[in-house]
């Protein structure tokens, strides 16, 4: 059983694939076949946003529904789900 949910994109992701939208609903289970199903839209999008272990990358943040989120994350219908990039200087 699949489930629509909001995508939220960031402008830099945005701008690495000019075809992206900022804001998306995908019909999805959990937060990897997100990643699988942002991927198939936007061939590369997943290996900017989870590495090979796999897991969602250190410098990328999903938030479902305010909460932190993993790849196994279930969505529920009607989820807002968020992935931000992480802020960091020196």
């Amino acid at each position: 059983m699949t489930n629509p949910v909001k995508v939220r994109l960031p402008a830099l992701l945005v701008a690495l694939f000019p075809t992206a939208e900022r804001l998306l609903e995908l019909e999805v289970g959990d937060v990897d076949e997100l990643m699988n199903a942002l991927d198939a839209r936007w061939p590369g999008m997943r290996d900017r946003l989870c590495d090979s272990t796999p897991a969602v990358r250190r410098h990328i943040n999903v938030f479902v529904d305010g909460k932190r989120a993993a790849l196994t994350t279930p969505l529920r219908p009607g989820a807002d789900v968020f992935v931000l990039t992480a802020v960091s200087g020196g």
